[in-house]
């Protein structure tokens, strides 16, 4: 679901892009105000979670792969305001240092997965427990929440890609972006979301849900948080990112130009000539290492400057308490 650049018109990316701006700031407004100095860093955890959690690579039909992203399981532990900006920070890392997503891109994929993912699942998981309040179905609710949430973000991108060749042609009538129509890029986005993408996040949301209850439960009660706990988790992810190489197909939509024109037999102007922006260490490698080596580091690295991120957060908010 990370949409890289030039797939989509700077004109789409400029708009959803500024939609997002007030999203944020607002999001930023309200943590300040709901959340105490003491339970910020869960947020930079939070963001952790979910950037490994993107790792994790799962085979779909059509011989793509796809990944959850825990937008629900985040708006449950922390609020749909913080689960925000952890899922915002993780995107901006992924694209930053890593190339996955379009720097471009940013802003709408801000939008599918740091909106509408946590917003919809919360709304639809508060949903369920207040009008179906039957006893510990708590659990049962944040599955169907996350994986109508996914969903939900899945149809949004396809739109997304679907519109580009209606809107923005060259000379000749051929697409100047994503050359999918509606008729395709919908089935092709949610088939995969629908299968096996929407079962995983339904097996992390739970799964977390499960762990935090049994090892952290002060997490989901608002109280001080004791963060050793909650990090066994992130250290028993990282050796396990590897698994996400199992699946060796790229996803669909996130194909390379050289991908693309293999496949059309062309390649649309405005990729051919759009922004070319070269990660640091684009598709979490290192080079020279073996592939799963260079991902653990990946994972290590990425984990490490979310964390760190959200703790300098934390140190202005104090700052601003004093001052």
């Amino acid at each position: 679901m990370h949409i890289p650049d030039n797939y989509l018109s700077p004109e789409t990316c400029l708009i959803m892009g500024g939609a997002m701006v007030p999203v944020v700031a607002v999001s930023i407004r309200r943590v300040r105000v709901k959340m105490t100095r003491e339970r910020l860093p869960l947020i930079g955890v939070g963001a952790a979670l979910s950037f490994l959690m993107m790792m994790f690579n799962v085979p779909v039909p059509g011989g793509t792969t796809a990944h959850a992203v825990g937008g629900t399981l985040l708006a449950i532990l922390l609020g749909p305001e913080a689960a925000c900006l952890a899922i915002a920070a993780a995107l901006l890392i992924q694209c930053l240092v890593f190339g996955d997503g379009g720097i471009l891109a940013y802003g709408v994929n801000l939008f599918n997965m740091a909106f509408i993912m946590p917003f919809a699942g919360y709304a639809i998981y508060r949903f369920l427990v207040t009008r179906l309040a039957f006893r510990n179905a708590e659990l049962i609710y944040a599955g169907i929440a996350s994986y109508l949430a996914i969903n939900i973000a899945a149809l949004i991108a396809a739109i997304e890609f679907g519109i580009q060749p209606l809107l923005f042609t060259d000379a000749k009538g051929l697409p100047l972006y994503s050359p999918y129509p509606l008729k395709v890029s919908i089935p092709a986005m949610l088939i995969p979301h629908l299968t096996l993408a929407g079962l995983a996040e339904i097996v992390f949301t739970v799964g977390v849900l499960m762990f935090i209850k049994k090892v952290s439960p002060e997490i989901l009660q608002n109280r001080p948080v004791s963060f050793h706990k909650i990090s066994a988790l992130l250290l028993l992810l990282i050796p396990l990112t590897p698994l996400g190489l199992l699946s060796a197909a790229s996803a669909w939509g996130e194909w390379s130009n050289g991908e693309l024109h293999q496949s059309l037999g062309y390649l649309p102007k405005g990729m051919a000539h759009g922004f070319n922006y070269q990660a640091l260490l684009s598709g979490y490698s290192f080079k020279g290492m073996p592939g799963a080596v260079g991902y653990i580091l990946s994972a290590v690295a990425g984990v490490a400057l979310l964390v760190i991120f959200f703790r300098i957060f934390r140190m202005s908010r104090r700052k601003d308490e004093q001052h």
